[in-house]
């Protein structure tokens, strides 16, 4: 009896590297106890809120015990926090943008896959380039569209626009860019995007349906060393920024995200419609309502960046005393180093006999590196990286 779909089957055999080490974690944490075990797999932030949540949650719990105090809201979202939200988007993205340009989402992920519905047809192509989240092509192959990627340049994972320009095709419909980058932590800059750009602007003339680029930007907030974050709705008039506030406020578990369509598209407004309805129908409805509330009056405030940095400078340091190859993340929260010896699989196996839960690259479409999570508490880092340097010194 065939109770499943073939592509939820296979999607299923190809399930999370990311949550196979988090299962993998949990039971780990039950045999040996969890202060005893280094978890660098998923990308949960822990930072907390910013301080004035507190006092917004009080508020809101005398809200929500009225009549339709937790309601059902229209489908785009509340009509005063999508206004807040287009105002913030404004200033980054420097473009102005009004609510009825924008849609609030169950987080980007929500945002993304509203999108794909709305625009893809089965067969079409979405592009993106390695290392990637690997759920993109679930998100895409849902309504039958194709994940297609293309490599990016060493060591740096920059992104390679000659590759991109070789890898578009008939039918290409979307482009997907993420920067800050999961997994390489990667941040590209103006120049670059403007070029980007220019292939667009040339791909697209003549086009019937024209290439979507995708700016997938749920980790806008978090960049280092003085690195700025780009906007990518004036790159081109067929741009769509897709963010959220599970980073920039940690409330990850309220799934408030937001899509934005540029106002310089052709039938801006019948996208947004698309979107509004495509939210509803694939069973999302709207994003929580408290969730909207609590992020509405956090808008101008954010978690604490400078605790992220020092971890991320404590990784640094621990995977430099290990020898292990790294590109310095200049967002994000990862790190995406070499496995030493090559093999992402035995690099985890040797990783995790010391207790230390990575995820393998090839769970991001990018073999013979590993993902490291450093939202984690800097001393649970410094007291990894003996754990590192032996796991290092057996793969070699």
């Amino acid at each position: 009896m065939h109770v499943i779909t073939p592509e939820i089957r296979k999607q299923m055999q190809e399930a999370s590297w990311i949550r196979r080490m988090f299962d993998a974690g949990l039971e780990l944490k039950q045999r040996v106890g969890a202060e005893n075990v280094f978890d660098f797999s998923l990308g949960n932030p822990d930072v907390p809120p910013p301080a004035a949540a507190r006092e917004v949650l009080r508020e809101l719990a005398e809200r929500a015990v009225r009549p339709m105090g937790v309601g059902y809201c229209p489908n785009a979202g509340l009509p005063s926090v999508r206004a807040a939200v287009a105002g913030k988007v404004s200033v980054e993205q420097q473009t102005a943008v009004e609510a009825r340009h924008l849609v609030l989402t169950c987080g980007a992920a929500g945002g993304l896959v509203a999108f794909f519905r709305a625009v893809l047809e089965p067969g079409d192509e979405v592009l993106c380039p390695t290392p990637y989240f690997v759920e993109y092509g679930a998100y895409a192959g849902h309504f039958g569209g194709v994940l297609r990627t293309f490599p990016t340049k060493a060591p740096d994972f920059g992104l390679d626009l000659d590759a991109l320009d070789r890898a578009i095709g008939p039918r290409t419909r979307a482009i997907i860019v993420n920067s800050p980058n999961n997994p390489a932590g990667c941040v590209y800059d103006a120049a670059t995007m403007r070029a980007l750009g220019e292939v667009l602007a040339r791909r697209n003339a003549g086009r019937e349906r024209p290439i979507f680029l995708v700016a997938d930007e749920p980790y806008r907030a978090l960049a280092y060393d003085g690195a700025t974050v780009p906007p990518a709705l004036p790159v081109s008039p067929f741009s769509v920024v897709i963010g959220s506030f599970s980073k920039s406020l940690s409330l990850a578990g309220e799934r408030v995200g937001y899509v934005v369509a540029n106002p310089a598209m052709p039938d801006v407004q019948l996208l947004v419609d698309a979107l509004t309805l495509t939210n509803r129908t694939l069973g999302f409805v709207n994003a929580p309502v408290l969730g909207q509330q609590l992020v509405e009056r956090l808008l101008d405030a954010s978690v604490d960046v400078a605790v992220y940095d020092r971890r991320r400078q404590a990784m640094a340091a621990a995977l430099r005393g290990a020898g292990i190859e790294f590109a310095m993340p200049r967002g994000a929260f990862y790190f995406f180093p070499k496995a030493p010896g090559g093999d992402d699989l035995r690099f985890v196996d040797l990783l995790l006999e010391e207790n230390v839960l990575a995820v393998p690259g090839r769970g991001f479409g990018f073999p013979g590196h590993v993902r490291l999570a450093f939202c984690v508490d800097e001393r649970v880092i410094a007291r990894a990286a003996p754990a590192f340097a032996r796991a290092a010194a057996k793969a070699r």
